[in-house]
């Protein structure tokens, strides 16, 4: 993806069938880590969302935080 994007410490709870799907995902799309997979089906999500919406798609940046 763009850069590093800032992960948190949120995990999914990881059964068979969704480590799985990620593993899929990964080979598919040709990603390093079942994380990145994750990331990629929610961003996939995001943008098919907002597009039915707002009718345009929409790019995604990491917020930048400010402590």
């Amino acid at each position: 993806m763009a850069d590093q994007p800032a992960r948190s410490d949120c995990r999914l709870p990881l059964d068979d069938q969704l480590a799985a799907v990620l593993q899929q995902v990964c080979e598919q799309q040709d990603l390093q880590s079942l994380d990145d997979a994750a990331e990629w089906l929610l961003r996939r999500r995001l943008r098919k969302g907002t597009q039915g919406l707002t009718g345009r798609g929409r790019a995604l940046y990491p917020i930048e935080r400010k402590h």
